[in-house]
C-alpha cells in the first residue's frame, strides 16, 4: 500500500476534532515526523509525500481527539511492525475500555 492509499484509507476525523488534530496519521520510529511520516488526507496537498510500506518497516499509528476549546482530550499511539502477514503489534499491553 501507499503512503496517500493509506491516508485515503483512514478514518475520517469528525469536524469538532479536526482542528485539534495529531500532526500525521502515522510516523517512523522515534520523535514525531521520523520517516515515513503519514500525512492526514485533509493536510496531504501541504505536507504529504508518497513512498510505500514494505515488509520490515516499524510504524507508530497515531491520534488525538480533542475539541477545540474543549479541557479534554485523548491522545493514542501504537507500534507496529509490517510482516508479510500484515500489521503485527509491538505494544505488550491492551487499551482500557471497560469505561467506555
Amino acid at each position: 500500500m501507499t503512503f496517500r492509499e493509506f491516508s485515503e484509507k483512514a478514518w475520517k476525523i469528525p469536524e469538532p476534532f479536526v482542528k485539534n488534530r495529531y500532526c500525521g496519521l502515522a510516523h517512523g520510529i522515534g520523535m514525531v515526523d521520523e520517516y515515513p511520516s503519514i500525512a492526514h488526507q485533509i493536510d496531504w496537498d501541504s505536507s504529504g509525500y508518497d513512498g510505500r510500506f514494505e515488509v520490515g518497516m516499524t510504524v507508530c499509528v497515531e491520534s488525538y481527539i480533542g475539541a477545540q476549546g474543549g479541557t479534554q482530550g485523548v491522545k493514542l499511539e501504537q507500534q507496529v511492525v509490517l510482516t508479510e502477514n500484515g500489521c503485527a503489534s509491538l505494544t505488550g499491553c491492551a487499551f482500557e475500555t471497560d469505561w467506555l
